[in-house]
This record gives structure tokens, C-alpha cells and sequence, in this order.
């Protein structure tokens, strides 16, 4: 009963908790002239990513360095499949070109330098600092790049100060309600995985990267409800990336080292890295996601958790469903997505450098 209260708990506040979070991120950046992809990147991405940065220095401190790093790597594979995958059900989300030739090879690059780090099975001390050197340099030059500073005229500065200050608020305590609601949802969920026996492998890469990536979610669909689509796309490839430079930085600092086990490096990092790489082709054709691809998002994260499920189990059906997956599935979707880049290239070019539209 407790569990479920919890969990029930824990949606209703993320739900208004994401609401307020882009109500008021989003009235700041009308005010100061930020766009809402770089609010997205920096203030709601940081913001929502809190939780997993709490949650892995948790399990850290408790000696469950397995939930640390399930919960990072699973976050992100979960961001972009999940939570991307059902923003753009909603609606199609257009898609920046800044997105798609700056921020998704950022996100790759990070991809393949935590693959490269965790290699060996283990995220030193000196790797985690190189992390938070990385993204210290990405939020320093994407706040210049962006035009940060106050495009306001000083005479109207009183009255854009009093509105800042109800939005700065507004956003504040969606933040809160975000991390209190992600913490509630979080502890009813691993206590019911608990009982039911789910290892702590499958309990990081599932229920608790589910769990503290749902204030992305919830700030992605609500931004997404609203109109700001650049905010839902900002909000995933943002918090993809602190969870691999801060939150991945910070945890192997202050362990020590952040063991990796081989498993999750060998399926589960590789997943990750395939996931962003995924992004590139899915984001140039016609600079948006459309309605389809959402759904084979959301699909194949529905694989993913059946294949972690069925591996944990080690239940019978796993091979079939493995030969399924990389001799069917993943080819035909290659294929499928290098046909349609390679027709939006060819539009392109032939209308002169325009994007072309594809069928949503």
C-alpha cells in the first residue's frame, strides 16, 4: 500500500513539477532573448537531470556501483528511445539544424568517450575529471554562443526584474516538485522491484533510470503540450550529456573509480552509443522527428527491456529473440534509414539547400 501511494505520489508531483519547470524556463528566455533549445540544453537539462546525480552518488556511497552506472547508462538510452520516442508522437518535433550538426556529435563524441573510458571496466579518477572539464568548456561556450546576455533595454529593467523574478520562481519550485517527486517514485518502485526479486543490474538500467529520468520526461511532453519543441529536443540531448560528464564525472571522482561490469560494457554501453548515433540519420531527414520514428523509438526501447528482462531470467526464448533482433529488425531499420537520408540528401540538393519535409 505504502509502494503504491509512493508511486502515485511521486507522478502527480512530476506532472505539475514539469509544468511549472517550462512554464518558467520558458518566460526567462522570452525576457532575456535565450532561445528555448539553449534553455533546454542547459537550464531544464541540468535541472532534470538532478535526480540521477543524487541517485548515483547514493548508490556509490552504499557500495551499489552497479545501480550508479545502470542508472546513467540506462538514463540515457532511455531519453532518447522514451522520452523522445513519445514527445513526438504528441507531435512532431522539429528538429534545428544546430541540433543536428553540433549538439547530436557532441552527444556521440561524449557516447564514445565514456565507451572508450569504461573499456578497461573501470571509470577512473582522472577520466571523471576529465568530464566536468569537458562539460564545464560545452556550458561556457554554448551560454556565449547563444546570445545570453539581456537583449532588454535598460528603461524597462524594474518591470523585467519583478516578471524574472515570478518566472525564476515559477521554475524553481517545478525543479523541487520535480526532484521530490522523482525521489517518492524512485524508492516506491526499487522497493516493489525488490520484492519481486529483480536483480540490482536490471533495477539501474530499468525501474531507476526509468525513475529518475521522468522529470525529463515529464518536462519534455509538457514542453512539447506547449509548443516548445526545441525545449523537449534540448531538454534529452542535454541531460544525455551531463549524465556523461557531470553526473558519470562526479560519481567516479568521489568513489574513487566507478567499476563497470563487463556485461554493461560489452550490450549496454554499446546500446547507448548506438542510440545517439541512431539520432543523426533520424534527425537530418527533413530536420524533424516524425510520428513514426517516435514510435520506432518507443519500440525498440520496449525490445530493449524485454531483452534485459528475458537476460536476467535467462529465460529460453532469449536467443530467438536475439537472432530476431540483429538479424531482422536492426538491418532492416539500417536499411530503412539510410534510404530515407539518402533521399532527403538528394531533395535537398536538387531544391538548392531547402530541407525537405517528409510524410509525417
Amino acid at each position: 500500500m505504502v509502494t503504491a501511494v509512493l508511486i502515485a505520489a511521486g507522478l502527480a508531483l512530476l506532472a505539475g513539477g514539469g509544468e511549472l519547470l517550462v512554464r518558467g524556463s520558458s518566460q526567462l528566455a522570452e525576457r532575456y532573448g535565450v532561445s528555448p533549445l539553449v534553455i533546454g540544453l542547459t537550464v531544464v537539462a541540468f535541472g532534470t537531470s538532478a535526480p540521477e546525480l543524487a541517485v548515483s552518488l547514493q548508490s556509490v556511497s552504499a557500495g551499489a556501483t552497479d545501480l550508479a552506472i545502470g542508472n546513467i547508462i540506462g538514463s540515457n538510452i532511455f531519453n532518447v528511445l522514451l522520452i523522445l520516442g513519445a514527445s513526438a508522437l504528441i507531435a512532431p518535433l522539429v528538429v534545428s539544424r544546430r541540433v543536428v550538426w553540433i549538439e547530436v556529435p557532441i552527444v556521440v563524441g561524449i557516447s564514445g568517450l565514456a565507451w572508450v573510458f569504461s573499456a578497461d571496466g573501470r571509470v577512473t579518477r582522472a577520466e571523471g575529471l576529465i568530464l566536468l572539464l569537458l562539460v564545464a568548456v560545452y556550458t561556457g561556450w554554448l551560454l556565449r554562443s547563444s546570445g545570453a546576455e539581456s537583449t532588454a533595454d535598460q528603461d524597462g529593467g524594474d518591470i523585467r526584474r519583478v516578471h524574472a523574478g515570478w518566472s525564476s520562481l515559477a521554475a524553481a519550485a517545478g525543479l523541487l516538485l520535480l526532484l521530490l517527486g522523482a525521489r517518492w517514485l524512485v524508492q516506491g518502485a526499487v522497493a516493489l522491484a525488490s520484492a519481486m526479486g529483480i536483480s540490482d543490474s536490471v533495477i539501474g538500467l530499468t525501474i531507476l533510470a526509468a525513475g529518475t529520468s521522468l522529470p525529463e520526461v515529464a518536462a519534455s511532453v509538457v514542453a512539447t503540450l506547449r509548443g516548445h519543441r526545441d525545449m523537449a529536443v534540448g531538454n534529452v540531448l542535454g541531460s544525455n550529456i551531463f549524465n556523461l560528464t557531470i553526473i558519470l564525472g562526479t560519481t567516479a571522482i568521489a568513489a574513487g573509480g566507478l567499476s563497470v561490469p563487463e556485461g554493461v560494457v560489452t550490450f549496454d554501453v554499446v546500446i547507448m552509443v548506438a542510440v545517439a548515433v541512431a539520432c543523426l540519420p533520424i534527425f537530418i531527414t527533413g530536420h524533424l522527428i516524425a510520428r513514426w520514428e517516435g514510435g520506432l523509438f518507443l519500440a525498440y526501447y520496449v525490445a530493449y527491456v524485454v531483452y534485459l528482462v528475458l537476460d536476467a531470467t535467462t529465460h529460453d526464448t532469449l536467443p530467438h529473440f536475439r537472432d530476431a533482433m540483429v538479424f531482422f529488425a536492426l538491418p532492416l531499420t539500417a536499411v530503412t534509414l539510410l534510404v530515407l537520408m539518402t533521399r532527403t540528401l538528394l531533395a535537398t540538393r536538387r531544391a538548392g539547400g531547402g530541407p525537405a519535409q517528409p510524410a509525417r
